[in-house]
């Protein structure tokens, strides 16, 4: 890929759709993937980025060290999305100066939230509807029942959280947009604030996992170029996530952070049986016969 375009390539890409039992943790953008982004950024020389990206999301606190971190080395940044980035992804997509996407590919908006039962992906928006609904439902003292599990899972500032992080995260995408996808046009904020508001809008989408195609993405004006327009390009790509879904198929990878001269930055994780504390046997003290003649007679048997 880096001799057809010339230009830098990293590959950020996690095993999140693979079968096996991964922790969203393991697969989702966090800050230590900083780690990986500047071990790969370290021996490039060109100032001009073609970013792969496929994961479902994750922190949106990271995904805005990301982005800044690379604005900080490259010029102009497009980003390839082969199959789908989701969440803190597309927020990674909608910082650069274009997005390529495939027919197949998708973006769309999501939060990761912790319950009881462990994370779940949901939308902020969806959680504040929720609990509205929620509030006028349990007016009816006979609905309490019924509502009791699912309120139990409403943590402690869940509620302050969802709103903070959809400002935070619609006021970080709006930024971006402005200040690279659509610099130099003349209604560059008010365009940005206006698909930034879009995706993170979950009225339009009634989804957390619902697909954003190019076409969509496209008609809010979000540069997005077809990635069937060019076959060689295509191929290339699409050769690039095939082979990192390979590795997550036949090793313990999780996430991989890798650039055109091959340095990377892998995390693996491997499930690991750990014994617990050994538990002594008793074992039972050997009974003296009663009296002396039974003891002669058991040590004459012995002989």
């Amino acid at each position: 890929m880096h001799n057809l375009t010339g230009r830098a390539v990293i590959l950020y890409s996690s095993a999140w759709l693979e079968a096996r039992d991964l922790p969203p943790a393991t697969v989702s953008i966090s800050l230590q993937d900083m780690v990986g982004f500047m071990e790969v950024v370290s021996n490039v020389e060109e100032d001009e980025l073609d970013l792969i990206v496929h994961s479902p999301g994750g922190s949106a606190e990271a995904a805005e060290a990301i982005v800044e971190y690379l604005r900080t080395r490259f010029k102009h940044v497009r980003a390839f999305v082969p199959l789908a980035a989701m969440s803190a992804a597309t927020m990674i997509a909608l910082s650069a100066d274009e997005i390529v996407m495939g027919d197949h590919s998708q973006l769309g908006p999501q939060f990761q939230i912790a319950t009881p039962e462990g994370p779940r992906a949901a939308p902020a928006k969806a959680i504040l509807d929720q609990f509205e609904h929620a509030k006028r439902e349990c007016r009816d003292p006979a609905n309490l029942a019924a509502w009791m599990p699912i309120l139990r899972s409403y943590a402690p500032g869940l509620l302050a959280q969802c709103e903070d992080s959809r400002e935070l995260a619609e006021g970080m995408v709006s930024q971006w947009l402005a200040d690279y996808m659509f610099q130099g046009e003349a209604d560059r904020e008010e365009k940005a604030k206006r698909v930034a508001a879009w995706f993170a809008d979950y009225d339009s989408f009634q989804s957390h996992g619902r697909r954003v195609g190019p076409q969509p993405a496209r008609n809010q004006g979000v540069h997005v170029t077809r990635l069937e327009d060019d076959h060689d390009l295509q191929d290339a790509v699409l050769s690039v996530h095939h082979a990192a879904m390979h590795t997550f198929s036949n090793t313990m990878s999780a996430k991989i952070v890798e650039n055109h001269h091959g340095r990377a930055w892998v995390q693996s994780r491997r499930d690991m049986l750990v014994p617990g504390p050994s538990i002594p046997i008793p074992v039972p003290a050997p009974q003296n016969p009663p009296n002396r003649a039974a003891r002669r007679r058991q040590q004459r048997g012995r002989q």
